[in-house]
């Protein structure tokens, strides 16, 4: 028993030990936080991996225990476990938030906060480039509910105070703009929506709390599907919404009126996803990156929207707020859905297919039709590409078929 004794010493030691080293060393590169995260390998005989706890029931010690639980880290399997709570806390040094959930999908991640701070006779700004999953939303469940849902440019800036009314309670961005890529100024945004007393909520999915923290912008609530770069292989639906001290309670305990957490087993997919999330996003960022220049070069396309081009009318915006930029943009061909749809069914190596942040190459054709204010070009359909792990030059061969599959339709046509 002593010498067992000694060693639960001796374990508690370097655990103390590694707290205060990072304490005292905030300025770690993301790579470092990435591979490490808040999880402490001493806290459970040194594996360097959260365990995965599947569980539903806790036992408490006594009746008292069971009275006073709020004030337990772990009460009941829905509140979370170990497993959960490595995730949210590495999530939340990764966007510099007080606090963070998980939920099932990127679409709950988007559906809970706004349900959090969104009542009958409440006015709602929302961009006009969101997401459509959130525009359906908001004009379906929202809308049920009594809640008054607007769309503004995503250009406004501070002038999106003239829209604000006293009922204004949530005002939210994405950045950039969903299949179009306009870029806003957040901080703008966020100031003049904090001066009317609203909450603001951005999708941050594209850049990642490595290439930009929502927070800092100011913020409230900085929303993720998990699904995308933190899983990053395609084989999981989670989302994370990442909150300031202001607003992390109000969030939480929504979640647990809807009874809403994620299952360990993806949690702990995400987990070791985070641990490359680094630097598969510098290849997906190298690779995109090299094929919108490309792209931009040929004259069969019309236009490339891929912010970090100094072509993109939006450019310095996103140099202004943005340190990088990942995977996914879209560019322009002439014609309409039917030219779309022989240049994508040309296709092999890029697959056909919804979501992106996978290993994997993706394309669609973009359907802007619901959009109100940010409609994009009268002529051309744009292609939305998410750009994978793959060579590059078999990326550039898989397109070129498509484009001599286009150049071929339209020579018989003539």
């Amino acid at each position: 028993m002593p010498v067992v004794h000694h060693r639960c010493r001796r374990t508690e030691q370097k655990a103390e030990e590694l707290t205060n080293a990072r304490s005292k060393n905030r300025q770690m590169g993301p790579n470092t936080l990435l591979a490490h995260g808040p999880y402490d390998p001493h806290s459970l005989h040194g594996f360097v991996n959260p365990p995965v706890i599947h569980a539903s029931t806790v036992l408490f010690e006594s009746t008292d225990a069971m009275r006073h639980r709020k004030s337990l880290p772990y009460t009941y399997g829905l509140r979370g476990t170990p497993t959960t709570k490595a995730l949210e806390d590495a999530l939340s040094e990764l966007e510099g938030a007080d606090e963070t959930i998980l939920v099932p999908s990127g679409l709950a991640a988007i559906t809970v906060p706004l349900l959090a701070f969104l009542g009958a006779g409440d006015h709602c700004l929302v961009v006009d480039s969101v997401y459509t999953p959130t525009r359906q939303f908001c004009n379906g469940t929202l809308r049920r509910m009594g809640v008054e849902i607007a769309y503004f440019d995503p250009h406004i800036g501070a002038g999106i105070a003239d829209l604000m009314k006293p009922n204004t309670k949530v005002v939210f961005l994405e950045a950039p703009g969903s299949n179009t890529f306009e870029m806003m100024d957040v901080a703008a945004v966020c100031a003049a929506a904090r001066a009317g007393g609203a909450v603001t909520m951005l999708d941050n999915t594209w850049a990642t709390p490595l290439y930009f923290r929502p927070i800092a912008h100011g913020v409230d609530l900085s929303i993720h599907a998990l699904t995308k770069y933190p899983g990053g292989h395609s084989d999981l639906m989670m989302g994370s919404v990442s909150a300031t001290a202001a607003t992390a309670a109000q969030l939480r305990e929504t979640q647990m009126q809807i009874g809403l957490n994620a299952a360990p087993d993806d949690v702990y997919l995400v987990l070791r996803g985070l641990k490359t999330m680094g630097v598969r996003l510098e290849r997906h960022q190298a690779s995109a990156l090299e094929l919108a220049r490309w792209l931009e070069r040929r004259e069969d396309v019309a236009e490339v929207r891929h912010p970090a081009l100094p072509s993109f009318f939006d450019h310095a915006l996103y140099a202004r707020q943005f340190s990088g930029c990942s995977g996914l943009f879209s560019f322009l061909l002439p014609g309409g859905f039917k030219q779309a749809a022989t240049f994508l069914d040309a296709l092999e190596l890029i697959g056909l297919g919804y979501s992106w942040g996978g290993h994997e190459s993706l394309a669609v054709a973009v359907d802007l039709s619901d959009r109100t204010v940010a409609k994009g070009p009268k002529d051309g359909t744009f292609i939305r590409l998410q750009v994978g792990l793959e060579d590059v030059a078999d990326l550039k061969a898989d397109l070129e078929a498509g484009f001599a599959a286009l150049a071929a339709t339209a020579g018989t046509a003539g």
